[in-house]
């Protein structure tokens, strides 16, 4: 009875170790495979045990068949996509926010001889500030702002701030402007007028860190089409550019929300 109980007590002991002599031939198995590859199966196995998350043998091994090069190959066609996503909300919200301004100096956008245009430009938005005789920026010819243009800064300056644009400022002015006798030329009235507009962006909202350049081009730089004399040539036009591109379109504020309230209309 012992000797029966002691059998029964040792009977599965062997079914164990003959579990462990196979994994023990399968491991020496595949040794004995790996050792018989090339260079490139050796290293790609050894950068797996090390890393198994990080390093996935390559398709060249020829260990695993893989979509690694279709991979690849749509790859960059994703990042193109996401590319072009960006590019589409970022001039989604750049309209959005040429929309309001002309919004709020309640302008229409499709009238001819409009005293602002504003562009979408792939750095930002490009706004033209025409100096018309039908609604004058600029008193006489001067750096002074009308009441008009002062309305016009205010609204502009708290766009700028409120969306951080970067600004940079040009004056211009129509050929044979006539200044009277003296040293006073169109060089030192558009560059007076550029920097009236960027003291009055500052004094409303800017900071001034975001200014990046102001100068003055007198006559040499006509509207395109135009002649060098057309009125459309009285003008000073601001860049807008966005420091950091935004990732989705900001949600843009109505006037009435907005962090500072529009001035109201001259």
């Amino acid at each position: 009875m012992a000797r029966k109980k002691a059998a029964a007590g040792h009977g599965g002991a062997w079914k164990v170790a003959y579990a462990d002599f196979v994994t023990a031939m399968m491991a020496l198995f595949m040794v004995l495979w790996i050792s018989a590859q090339d260079q490139k199966i050796l290293i790609a196995t050894s950068q797996y045990f090390q890393n198994p998350f990080q390093a996935p043998m390559l398709a060249a091994s020829g260990v695993l068949p893989s979509n690694s090069q279709s991979s690849r190959s749509q790859g960059p066609d994703k990042g193109e996509r996401q590319r072009a996503k960006h590019n589409q909300m970022e001039m989604a919200f750049l309209n959005s926010v040429a929309s309001d301004f002309y919004k709020t100096l309640r302008l229409d956008q499709d009238i001819t001889d409009k005293p602002i245009e504003i562009q979408v430009t792939a750095d930002g938005l490009r706004l033209t500030v025409f100096d018309r005789a039908r609604k004058p920026v600029f008193v006489g010819n001067t750096a002074e702002f009308t009441e008009w243009g002062r309305f016009v800064m205010q609204n502009l300056s708290w766009t700028v701030d409120r969306h951080k644009f970067r600004v940079t400022i040009d004056g211009h002015t129509k050929a044979q402007l006539d200044l009277g006798p003296g040293e006073y030329t169109p060089w030192e009235l558009s560059a007076d007028r550029a920097n009236a507009a960027r003291r009055a962006l500052v004094h409303y909202a800017v900071d001034p860190a975001l200014i990046d350049r102001v100068t003055g081009y007198a006559d040499t730089r006509p509207v395109e089409g135009e002649s060098p004399e057309a009125e459309s040539n009285q003008r000073i036009t601001l860049s807008l550019s966005l420091g950091k591109r935004p990732s989705e379109p900001a949600p843009t504020q109505s006037p009435s929300t907005s962090s500072a309230p529009p001035a109201s209309a001259p």
